[in-house]
Formats: C-alpha cells, sequence, structure tokens
C-alpha cells in the first residue's frame, strides 16, 4: 500500500494529518505537481481526476480525493473515536461542518490561490480578478467559523474530527494569500493553538 503526495499540499496534509490521529503509516512517494508529472499517462492511470493524493491498495485499485481515502482508513481501521463520527447525529454533524468548511474555505482559497498566482497557467485558464473575489469570499466565511467555535470546543462538536482537519489545513493555507487568523477572530484563535498542540499536527 502506497500514498502518491505532494506533502505540502493541503489534500495531502488532511491526508497525512488523519493517518497520523489514527496512527497509521503508508508509504508515501511524492509526485512533481509543478513539473506536471501528475499529467502523465502513467500517473492518469492511477489517478481518476489526475490529482493528489491516491491511494494504491495491494491489489492495485486506486482511490483519489483526500476525504474518499480518509474514509477508506476510517472504515478499514474502525475505532471508538471515528473522525466522521460515532452516532448517526454526530456523523450527520460532522458531515455538514466538513462540507461547510471545505466548500466555503478550503476550495474557496485553493481558487484564490491559483488564480490570483497563476501557478499552473500552462495547464488551465487563470483569472485574477476571479481570484481576488474568491479571496474576499474566504475572509468573509472565517467570521462564520468564529462564531461555530464560540459555540464548541471542535468545528463540529466536543470532539476533533475530519472538519477540523480540513480547517486547520484552510487556516495555515490562507496565509499564503496574506490572510491571518488574529485577534477579531478570538475563536479560531484559540482553536488553532489547541490542534497546533494535537501530536498529529505538531510532528508534521
Amino acid at each position: 500500500m502506497k500514498i502518491y503526495e505532494l506533502a505540502p499540499s493541503p489534500s495531502a496534509r488532511r491526508v497525512s494529518i488523519f493517518l497520523a490521529e489514527m496512527g497509521i503509516d503508508v508509504e508515501r512517494i511524492s509526485i512533481d505537481i509543478r513539473g506536471g508529472e501528475n499529467l502523465s499517462d502513467a500517473f492518469h492511470a492511477k489517478s481518476q481526476n489526475g490529482l493528489i493524493p491516491v491511494l494504491e491498495l495491494d491489489d492495485g485499485t486506486t482511490i483519489s480525493e483526500s476525504v474518499a481515502i480518509c474514509r477508506y482508513f476510517d472504515e478499514t481501521h474502525p475505532s471508538e473515536n471515528s473522525l466522521f463520527g460515532n452516532t448517526p447525529l454526530e456523523k450527520a454533524q460532522v458531515e455538514m461542518w466538513q462540507r461547510i468548511v471545505e466548500l466555503k474555505g478550503l476550495f474557496v482559497a485553493l481558487q484564490a490561490f491559483r488564480n490570483i498566482t497563476g501557478v499552473y497557467k500552462d495547464r488551465e485558464t487563470c483569472v485574477e480578478s476571479w481570484g481576488e473575489v474568491s479571496r474576499q469570499r474566504l475572509i468573509a466565511f472565517l467570521p462564520v467559523l468564529d462564531k461555530r467555535l464560540s459555540e464548541s470546543a471542535f468545528v463540529a462538536g466536543e470532539r476533533f474530527s475530519i472538519a477540523d482537519i480540513t480547517a486547520f489545513v484552510m487556516c495555515h493555507f490562507m496565509e499564503k494569500l496574506h490572510i491571518t487568523v488574529d485577534g477579531s477572530l478570538p475563536h479560531i484563535q484559540a482553536w488553532l493553538q489547541a490542534v497546533s498542540q494535537r501530536p498529529s499536527v505538531s510532528q508534521q
């Protein structure tokens, strides 16, 4: 079993933190995304979307998309405290907040970065103005997250979950857009400090 990834990328970091939380070690193979290694026929034979990370099982089966990879490990290594929730209500709340943070936060941050910087302009259309709009949408989302964290210890409730991993990765990635968590977001600040001290994060 192995994971093809670019370790610093947000998607790869999500998987890495998730696996560290579960105490699972998997062989990693680095893919040069900027150099276009993921555009090769060989990589596309493994990745359904041409993106990283990709989990390759021992029988050659591959799974793309970071959350799908996390779900696979969650199902194959059941525990008393699933990062996707235990009860029907917990599962629904984790799914809800995971989607909110991903679609209104992390995805928007990625769109802003790619369009503003033009980092992949050799393979996709980049519109700087859309990147700036996306950056403002991300800024507008942060008070929503701060309010949520004023109501509970973690994003989806009282336990750490995949939603926290997504939000944590988002908060660090948005520094590339010169967006910081300052005193106007005290609950995110406190939550970030707590999450940063988790071994799964601090030892990355």
